[in-house]
């Protein structure tokens, strides 16, 4: 099963679920709000992903606590998002030991269908 992470209230993480519900795809959603993802697994997402993608430097939360000063490096960003899952790139879905990051329909479609 796919697992979805992300918040309710994210405009990318509503239309990626709704894509999913409208191809009939059965998720299961983990949400930042109520619950951080565990530091294995951040580390997990960042060895199969890109940790410039999974790393949102233009949300609310970056510009909030000022992290653009810190001109932070690759262990800094890790660091935040280990302790600030409001940080990520939304949403984050893992798929037959993948993780794929953000909403695109076109590339949903050639994943997912």
């Amino acid at each position: 099963m796919l697992k979805v992470y992300g918040i309710k209230t994210c405009d990318s993480v509503r239309k990626a679920l709704r894509f999913f519900k409208d191809n009939e795809i059965e998720v299961d959603f983990f949400d930042f709000k109520k619950e951080s993802p565990s530091s294995d697994l951040v580390d997990t997402w960042i060895e199969k992903s890109d940790l410039n993608l999974l790393f949102n430097s233009r949300g609310t939360k970056y510009r909030t606590l000022k992290l653009k000063e810190l001109n932070l490096d690759d262990d800094g960003k890790t660091e935040w998002l280990k302790k600030e899952p409001m940080l990520f790139k939304r949403p984050v879905v893992e798929y037959d030991g993948k993780v794929l990051v953000a909403f695109n329909e076109d590339i949903y479609k050639e994943t997912f269908l």
